[in-house]
């Protein structure tokens, strides 16, 4: 049977663009991967096009994430296997879900960095069942299909999962304008190369992580400590040619880290690209308890970076 755009069943085309956003949610949650979300809502649309009709689905939303946790399911796996040979830290993929950036996804507690990092210390199994229930209320009845198991066994993956998670957060969570408080101080500070102002957004027990896959100059074990995060980053932000901008990612506020189109990956030399234009070098996240920085992550792994040209 033809699967031709002209030929694909009418409700897909007339329901396609409302549900994407949640294939797309499900398989970045489970993968931590922009670009296998994307060929996966790509994988869903060719199955439910191939399919002779859609009328027999009631509930065609349900139905297309279920397809989609299933490929993310499979991907996961070699995803993970891909990941034991990985160069330096591996943090996600960062999504961009400003409205002008990104198109609108489904963005809640469960898609944040540090979330991300913890559903990362899931098993493939409970990061399927805690995706499917808690982000997207799926019925454990559909999560035993995907995952090949009995509802009784999905919900207690998704029960541990969960108690797993909640045992990794803070138990406060910064608002949102303490967020953009704090970033906004430490991009002056940063930007400044006032390391005094700097070690006061620090928590004495800060973390620095890069995330550069071996594909960039960057580090490969994890800085600790406020001092050493400090020098580090200084040092860093006293290549002139860069700039900050604020940015939302995963649903946080973050910033990114701005150079000329001509510049290398690792400060390299280079022309300004041309007509003015930046490209994004780095995406900085963090995570902030009672006002400091406790962990600042950076991925500057050009494989995970946008191809956003920003105009100066």
């Amino acid at each position: 049977m033809s699967t031709n755009l002209q030929d694909r069943p009418s409700r897909l085309d007339d329901e396609w663009a409302q549900h994407r956003p949640a294939v797309f949610g499900v398989a970045y949650r489970i993968t931590g991967s922009v670009a296998d979300a994307e060929d996966i809502v790509q994988d869903v649309w060719l199955r439910a096009a191939a399919q002779e009709s859609l009328d027999g689905i009631r509930d065609l939303r349900a139905w297309l994430v279920t397809v989609s946790a299933r490929r993310a399911y499979d991907v996961l796996g070699t995803a993970r296997a891909r990941r034991v040979d990985y160069v330096g830290p591996w943090l996600p993929e960062p999504l961009l879900t400003g409205p002008d950036v990104a198109d609108k996804v489904l963005v809640d507690d469960t898609v944040g960095t540090a979330m991300m990092l913890v559903l990362e210390e899931l098993s493939p199994p409970e990061r399927v069942a805690f995706v499917l229930r808690r982000a997207f209320d799926v019925p454990y009845e559909q999560i035993a299909e995907v995952l090949g198991k009995s509802p009784a066994a999905c919900r207690q993956l998704a029960s541990r999962a969960g108690r797993k998670v909640t045992a990794a957060r803070p138990a406060r969570v910064p608002s949102r304008a303490e967020r953009e408080r704090v970033l906004t101080a430490f991009r002056a500070a940063y930007e400044k190369g006032d390391a005094t102002a700097l070690m006061e957004l620090l928590d004495p027990d800060a973390t620095y992580t890069t995330d550069g896959g071996g594909k960039v100059f960057a580090a490969r074990k994890i800085i600790r400590g406020a001092a050493r995060v400090a020098h580090i980053l200084l040092r860093v932000g006293a290549q002139k040619s860069v700039r900050f901008t604020p940015a939302e990612v995963n649903g946080e506020p973050a910033l990114l880290v701005l150079g000329p189109r001509g510049l290398g990956g690792s400060g390299g030399s280079g022309g300004s690209g041309g007509s003015g234009g930046v490209r994004v070098r780095a995406i900085d996240t963090v995570e902030i308890e009672n006002g400091r920085i406790t962990a600042y992550r950076r991925v500057i792994n050009p494989d995970k970076l946008p191809s956003l040209h920003v105009r100066s």
